[in-house]
């Protein structure tokens, strides 16, 4: 039982197996092997190191967006001049990432909570006080019904803000239409914790006078971070006519892909601009239902002890400022997982050549029978009996 253990024990710490290799010459096979090992290695280089880079550690960015809206529109709407500024039409008013810039609006002035008619649609009109059922709300109505029908309008009278609101003529031209020479500024920092970096998109090249001069352009000026409404809007691939008439929303990327393995100048923003809801320039505005985006707002006062209200019904571009940060640094870790998937990779070549031999070749027979060693065990024979071998022996 002994020398068994040592046997074993020997065999299996003191000996060394290594796989049998055929060394096939076989032109076609061999240059099927080449196309795929070099396909292979160009997967490694070009993708998974030059543009994934592989050998890089990644965070992501954590951000911050401070906005800025200026520009001064002027109207004379009935005879009234008004002037406009940032405090007017910027919802909200806090330089949030995401904001509305008003280019038109319906104004219902004067409204107080009193009792008058249903704004008349053409659709539900009542011919007598039985159609108005006191206390109820329609689904597309303005107030609560007091149950009388006014003849005069053919439509129910409803307690509410009163006169009710009529919204269904938009104002066209936009009553802010100049509001495509605003401009907006933005301001984002950002900070990668895992590298300890922090990066503004106002860098090295960015001082106050280039601001006080520079306005956005992708190829003369792709670091401004100065915009005009009308340009995002047209970037973005929306019509800033009928976006400013109806209303809109545009998403504004701030893009920053930075390789720290290079100095931290080359981290900068690239902006890009993208229409997330609105009529396009060659789109058939009459297929969409809904159009636009518009919300509203109220202005109170008290005159003569009644409280009172201006009702807006704004129209305007929605911008969502959207900021997605990536650095990459070299570290050993991933560049040695790369490189070890990469080696792996490689016995793709071994696989399909070996199906080409065993398989589809006209001499698979022959290369079956170097490839594989086939051996067979005989069983042994069994030992005679004891009673036979007795009776075989010569008697004395």
């Amino acid at each position: 039982m002994k020398p068994q253990i040592k046997r074993t024990f020997s065999n299996f710490f003191f000996e060394y197996e290594t796989p049998r290799q055929v060394l096939v010459r076989n032109k076609r096979v061999a240059v099927v092997c080449r196309i795929i090992q070099m396909g292979v290695l160009a997967y490694i280089i070009g993708w998974v190191f030059m543009y994934e880079k592989g050998y890089q550690i990644v965070d992501i960015a954590i951000s911050s967006i401070f906005t800025k809206m200026k520009g001064v529109s002027f109207t004379n709407i009935s005879e009234k001049e008004r002037i406009w500024d940032a405090a007017d039409y910027v919802f909200p008013e806090q330089g949030d990432s995401s904001f509305v810039v008003m280019t038109n609006y319906i104004a219902t002035v004067g409204q107080k909570q009193d009792k008058c008619p249903e704004l008349p649609d053409g659709k539900n009109k009542c011919t007598s006080d039985a159609h108005c059922d006191e206390g109820k709300y329609k689904r597309m109505g303005n107030g609560h019904m007091t149950g009388r029908c006014i003849n005069d309008t053919s439509t129910c009278e409803i307690y509410s803000w009163c006169p009710v609101e009529d919204d269904r003529k938009i104002p066209d031209p936009p009553v802010l239409l100049t509001a495509e020479n605003y401009t907006l500024f933005i301001k984002n920092s950002i900070t990668f914790r895992q590298f300890n970096v922090v990066r503004s998109n106002l860098v090295e090249s960015v001082n106050q006078s280039y601001i006080n001069t520079c306005l956005y352009h992708p190829k003369t000026d792709p670091l401004c971070p100065i915009f005009r409404l009308g340009d995002i809007v047209e970037r973005s691939g929306l019509s800033f006519s009928e976006i400013a008439r109806v209303g809109g929303a545009i998403g504004v990327l701030i893009d920053w892909d930075c390789n720290l393995d290079l100095s931290i100048r080359h981290c900068k923003p690239k902006y890009e601009f993208y229409g997330l809801y609105g009529t396009g320039k060659n789109e058939d505005k009459e297929e969409k239902p809904s159009l636009g985006y518009n919300f509203r707002y109220a202005k109170y006062y008290v005159e003569n002890e009644v409280e009172k209200r201006t009702l807006m019904k704004v129209f305007g571009v929605r911008i969502d400022i959207i900021v997605h940060g990536r650095a990459g640094k070299f570290d050993i870790i991933p560049t040695l997982t790369a490189i070890g998937s990469g080696v792996g990779i490689f016995g793709v070549a071994t696989v399909v050549c070996d199906m080409l031999l065993l398989y589809l070749v006209s001499k698979r027979d022959f290369y079956k029978n170097m490839k594989f060693k086939h051996t067979e065990i005989e069983e042994e024979k069994p030992a005679l009996s004891q009673s036979k071998t007795e009776r075989d022996l010569p008697k004395e």
